[in-house]
């Protein structure tokens, strides 16, 4: 893979791009070998390859410099701007974009925000692409202040890019290093993205998460279909649902999914999916995964067939995987961005063995990725 800006040494966010991509992979599923040694996986599955170019879908630029010169992405180790508008690593579509966004920047006189006179206003510029082609674009300011600017110069930006299907402003007023604040200000009629996965119609709305490589998600999905299907069981949990991407993926037939996500954007957003889908044997529940299980909030039932777990990365914690030990769920499967705190948890479950383990290479060029584990009963 090529990039000007690492072999500049402008950009290190790919520290592994000098490494040749089988190494990587290898490297990778050593090092998770490694950590889960002690828990006596039943069959590891060889590691699911990425592309290594135009594969984020979800791009985090800083915004510097001046509104009539903005800079467009991360900040050196002394606090000043490198532009990676170019950035190989994101979708065709993405790099399309910034550019554009680089002069409605100038356009609407936005400001950006001076980390050291704590003046300007615009902090960052959240672009995700769709695999549709179509754009959700959020101006993350200090103040609503630009706000009137954005919405005069939008009409004539929605003509120039027509696939920017949703535009929002996000309210980060605070100094501190916060990526957004709880403030949404949504700027077009559309409010969600749709993202399209294998026949599944998942909507993002802005303040929702999902995994940046949208080729490995797919086949994130796909895999816990399958492997759900072999175990098939008649009630599924999905903690940590998030838009629901697994839950929706599970729905079947006589099979009863819940979904639980802690973020409230993000269950509107499984229920707008569900509900086009058609789907009444799946239902989602705003409110905090261990306290749904352990029974502390309403609508709690008897422990499901199969429970779904992807966690942040410290992992599920000692509280869920100690009812997870002790509640006689047959099968678990659990997604993890740190085999580190996978293991952690697993040492808690003893009961609960790794049956069969596969890495994504949800992260080329980076030490991370996503690994999926099938847990059964011993």
């Amino acid at each position: 893979m090529l990039c000007t800006h690492f072999d500049a040494g402008r950009c290190r966010s790919c520290a592994w791009l000098g490494t040749p991509y089988a190494a990587q992979l290898a490297d990778k599923q050593r090092a998770v070998e490694e950590l889960l040694a002690r828990h006596r996986v039943g069959t590891w599955l060889p590691p699911v390859a990425s592309a290594q170019l135009g594969v984020r879908n979800k791009a985090k630029m800083v915004v510097t410099g001046t509104a009539d010169d903005p800079t467009l992405g991360i900040l050196d180790p002394v606090g000043a701007g490198v532009d990676l508008r170019d950035c190989p690593l994101h979708t065709p579509g993405i790099r399309a974009a910034l550019p554009v966004l680089a002069a409605f920047v100038t356009r609407a006189r936005l400001a950006p925000y001076d980390l050291a006179t704590r003046r300007g206003e615009l902090k960052y510029l959240l672009v995700t692409e769709s695999p549709d082609g179509e754009l959700m674009v959020r101006f993350v300011l200090r103040s609503q202040e630009p706000v009137a600017r954005i919405r005069k110069h939008l009409p004539a930006l929605l003509v120039e890019r027509p696939e920017l299907a949703v535009v929002s402003v996000n309210l980060q007023p605070e100094h501190k290093a916060v990526l957004e604040g709880e403030r949404e200000i949504v700027l077009t009629d559309q409010e969600s993205l749709r993202m399209r996965l294998d026949g599944l119609d998942l909507h993002l709305r802005p303040q929702s998460f999902f995994q940046t490589n949208t080729a490995m998600a797919t086949e994130l999905y796909r895999l816990a279909r399958a492997w759900a299907a072999e175990v098939a069981p008649r009630t599924v949990w999905d903690l940590y649902s998030g838009v629901g991407g697994f839950a929706l993926s599970l729905a079947a037939p006589d099979r009863d999914v819940v979904g639980i996500e802690i973020s409230a954007e993000a269950v509107t957003s499984a229920e707008q999916t569900r509900a086009e889908a058609g789907l009444p044997g799946v239902r989602f529940e705003a409110g905090d995964a261990t306290a749904y299980a352990l029974g502390q909030t309403p609508g709690h039932g008897s422990p499901p067939d199969l429970v779904v777990v992807n966690p942040p990365r410290r992992g599920i914690g000692p509280e869920l995987a100690r009812w997870l030990e002790s509640s006689g769920v047959r099968h678990v499967l659990y997604s993890s961005c740190n085999a580190a705190t996978l293991a952690r948890d697993l040492d808690t479950m003893p009961g609960l063995r790794p049956a069969r383990v596969r890495l994504l290479d949800m992260f080329p060029n980076t030490a991370h990725y996503e690994v999926l584990a099938l847990l059964e009963r011993t």
